[in-house]
């Protein structure tokens, strides 16, 4: 039932926020996948954050309707996620866990409904907290809310409100977060002059400080390997990237930032290559 009813809570202005945020690095990462056809997949990755260098190596497993996915890095990190659809109709059921921090345990419930989508996820550590999300509409209008609940102390952590609106070739939405403290508006509109590109605007506005962030951004299509994105915001940060598609499963992205109120800074430059074959 997932994409026949309303978006997760999660989902609302992911477009916008994918546009803006998605593919933009200051660090160098080199990764080499690999997926055979027994449901096996590998990945490892080589960072470059700063002077500090960092890997990790993923494995994921597809059987039936279950996923998969562990991941091993070089600080000692252990994590797992398994994920399984439909265990009841139109469901999803989420487990993590993270070692060695044996108390980041975490499960969580999706169900989608053609007018309705809702989750449920339980930590499972020493203060267990409770999120709950629900969203009700349609594939094109979708009204939702979050809260997140801190069991020992009997408060609520986080609760956020949201709406999004959906046609073929636009979507607004709307999110009031941070317990009503900050409100963000966004909207995001495809153009065929941009070969499939889209342009998108946000306004973010936290009421205690009253402070105001506006940034818009773009992306065109150059052709069907490359497409380039920018970005800037009333506070004079410009980020600009360009990806091209080595091969069908490929990617080189280059992307960087710029202050440009601090003209004597050097901007950030980050590098990300994906192998597959």
């Amino acid at each position: 039932m997932a994409g026949k009813g309303p978006e997760l809570f999660s989902d609302i202005g992911k477009k916008a926020r994918d546009l803006l945020l998605k593919d933009y690095s200051n660090e160098q990462k080199f990764t080499v996948a690999s997926f055979s056809d027994i449901g096996v997949g590998l990945n490892s990755t080589v960072t470059k954050r700063g002077g500090l260098y960092s890997g990790d190596v993923a494995a994921q497993y597809k059987q039936k309707n279950a996923v998969l996915h562990l991941k091993f890095d070089t600080e000692s990190n252990i994590s797992s996620v398994l994920t399984v659809t439909d265990i009841l109709p139109s469901t999803h059921v989420i487990a993590s866990l993270r070692l060695p921090n044996y108390n980041s345990g975490k499960l969580e419930a999706q169900y989608f409904h053609e007018h309705a989508t809702f989750t449920t996820a339980f930590a499972l550590d020493k203060s267990p907290s409770v999120d709950i999300s629900a969203t009700i509409g349609t594939p094109h209008i979708a009204f939702g809310a979050e809260a997140s609940f801190v069991t020992n102390s009997g408060y609520f952590a986080k609760y956020n409100a949201g709406v999004s609106v959906t046609k073929a070739d636009s979507n607004a939405s709307a999110i009031l977060a941070d317990k009503g403290d900050s409100l963000r508006v966004a909207y995001l509109h495809l153009f065929e002059q941009l070969n499939g590109g889209a342009v998108v605007g946000e306004i973010s506005r936290k009421f205690s400080t009253n402070e105001n962030t506006l940034t818009v951004g773009c992306s065109y299509v150059l052709n069907s390997q490359t497409a380039v994105k920018a970005k800037l915001n009333n506070h004079g940060n410009l980020g600009a990237l360009l990806q091209h598609q080595l091969t069908q499963k490929s990617f080189l992205t280059i992307s960087g930032a710029f202050h440009t109120n601090a003209l004597t800074n050097y901007p950030k430059f980050g590098l990300t290559l994906l192998l597959k074959p």
